[in-house]
């Protein structure tokens, strides 16, 4: 019995922490729009997103979203198993060229994955970095379940989590949301 306490209390720690994070969390998500599996947040409806760092998928150091304040940055959820997340690669990359330019930046997060597969699955895929996470940490940090992937979510220039996408992208869908959030002007005396 003992044993499961413990699992029991990290359980609902996890829990806990979704429910209070982002534009995914359920009070927060009522306040936003939410269509077809796309929630988008008004800029006076966002909140913070959760620490998002990590080790990168390619072994060269860590990366730290914190890093890229000031852009727009793109997450997305993806695993080497996952055959949407396959589908979805060249959009993701072709977003990602058409908005580089405009301080978009995208940063992909692999779940319950292998190094090795993972590594294989992105290679020629795409050239924007990904976070290497198979214990999932980030997604549920998120409010993303890693069975759910592929998920993608916009943060906007101050770290805020603007929309949340359940589901596959495709670039005619992706990179116009992507483009009014980086289009968004912040307010002149640099208060939300």
């Amino acid at each position: 019995m003992r044993a499961r306490r413990p699992i029991a209390a990290l359980l609902t720690a996890v829990a806990l922490a979704a429910a209070l994070a982002g534009c995914g969390s359920g009070s927060q998500e009522s306040r936003c729009a939410n269509s077809d599996g796309i929630v988008q947040c008004a800029p006076d409806q966002r909140a913070a997103a959760p620490e998002i760092a990590g080790d990168l998928l390619d072994g060269t150091g860590r990366y730290d979203v914190s890093q890229a304040r000031g852009q727009v940055v793109v997450l997305n959820f993806w695993g080497s198993w996952c055959p949407p997340c396959r589908a979805e690669a060249d959009d993701l990359e072709g977003t990602y060229q058409a908005t580089k330019a405009t301080g978009v930046t995208f940063l992909g997060i692999n779940v319950q994955d292998s190094r090795d597969k993972a590594i294989a699955f992105e290679e020629g895929r795409v050239t924007y970095p990904s976070l290497f996470d198979p214990a999932s940490r980030l997604a549920l940090a998120l409010n993303i379940p890693p069975n759910t992937i592929p998920a993608t979510v916009i943060l906007d220039r101050e770290g805020r989590v603007a929309t949340v996408i359940r589901a596959a992208v495709r670039q005619e869908g992706l990179q116009p949301l992507v483009e009014r959030v980086a289009a968004e002007q912040p307010p002149a005396d640099g208060s939300r």
